[in-house]
């Protein structure tokens, strides 16, 4: 009884081993390529498909990308007869089961927002040890806006392709004409309030732990807002709000040394023309929050109209309230100096308004 419990343990034994040795190798993760020497050149280059949105206030856009990777790796060549046969071509399941047993770029998408909804791959593998590995993933990306052109600004739209793990010493990422021509974006590839551009390639290196650096590829695509709908909803809300203080000044007239139109209503304009800011002010900013920061056209306007209460205030108050000017000089000046005043203020708002403008176009 014991012999036969004892040859149990020994066959057991033997399937066990002969289990784990054939498992081991594709278990086991592949080496760094090192026929070619170090560093290994990984090719890299970013199509885009398809854009489904762009959130300004949250600095992140939502598309579909096709990350292509190039390499070569010469355990996988073919030798003889079959260096001339086509290239391996896998897809799906059969290309994430082919990539556990090679060696894949451990190249992520730096600045992918959360879960991916699609993630797709995509495996060529060349007789002559050259693979090509494409990635389809439809994701959100965080991206930095910056609106300092509002409403004629640009926006990159930027995917971050990053080696994880190994330093620009063992693999660096590297582009040419090839991946330049395939780095665009596609014909249908829309997106609302925009117009698309081209996709630009940019090798930035990141840091790393230990003064340690790894090598990035940012693919950015160029999107240039159509400021028809914001200047309609924004702009001439802002430059109509401009016109109320100057209005208090441009209704009343002098006859005969005296104002024909009672101080306080004029005041009564002003201090409407200030809620009135600061309504357009809250629903802009409640709308646009990433134009509430920093400075832009909107800001800019927003603090022109606010200065442009104070002077026309000002102007009310001691020329018409207390006649001022006229206690001091006389009431022919008073009224030359308020018929200066009254086109002097405007022009120089027109113009720095203007001059707003035209630094965010040009």
């Amino acid at each position: 009884m014991r012999g036969v419990f004892r040859f149990f343990l020994i066959v057991l034994g033997c399937i066990i081993l002969a289990v784990s040795s054939m498992s081991a190798p594709a278990m086991a993760a592949p080496d760094l390529p090192r026929d070619s020497g170090l560093p290994l050149i990984v090719q890299a280059g970013a199509s885009f498909l398809k854009l489904e949105g762009f959130d300004e206030n949250a600095g992140t856009f939502r598309a579909t990308v096709d990350i292509r990777l190039r390499w070569t790796d010469k355990r996988l060549a073919k030798t003889g007869a079959a260096a001339s046969s086509p290239p391996e071509t896998l897809r799906d399941s059969a290309a994430e089961e082919r990539m556990k047993a090679i060696w894949v770029p451990p190249v992520v998408l730096a600045n992918q927002s959360g879960e991916a909804a699609l993630s797709d791959y995509g495996l060529r593998i060349y007789p002559s040890g050259r693979v090509e590995l494409l990635h389809r993933v439809t994701a959100d990306f965080s991206v930095d806006v910056d609106v300092a052109r509002f409403p004629f600004d640009r926006q990159r739209l930027t995917i971050n392709m990053a080696v994880a793990g190994l330093t620009v010493a063992e693999v660096a990422l590297r582009f040419d004409q090839s991946d330049i021509d395939y780095s665009r974006p596609s014909a249908n590839a829309e997106l609302p309030g925009w117009s698309i551009g081209l996709v630009d390639l940019r090798s930035i290196p990141q840091p790393g732990w230990y003064n340690s650096t790894h090598a990035q590829v940012i693919a950015s695509l160029d999107v240039t807002r159509q400021p028809g709908v914001v200047v309609a909803s924004i702009f001439i809300p802002l430059f109509a709000s401009l016109l109320i203080p100057l209005l208090a000044i441009w209704l009343n007239h002098m006859e005969d040394g005296v104002f024909q139109v009672d101080t306080h209503e004029m005041v009564n304009i002003i201090i409407g023309g200030l809620f009135a800011v600061i309504a357009l002010n809250f629903t802009v900013y409640s709308t646009y929050v990433v134009l509430s920061s920093g400075d832009n056209t909107v800001n800019r306007l927003f603090a022109l109209n606010y200065l442009t209460l104070a002077p026309a205030l000002f102007i009310n108050i001691l020329f018409a309230r207390f006649n001022l000017v006229s206690r001091m000089f006389g009431p022919y000046v008073q009224e030359q100096a308020y018929m200066v005043l009254m086109w002097a203020v405007p022009s120089l708002i027109l113009i720095l308004a203007t001059s707003f403008m035209l630094v965010a176009y040009v």
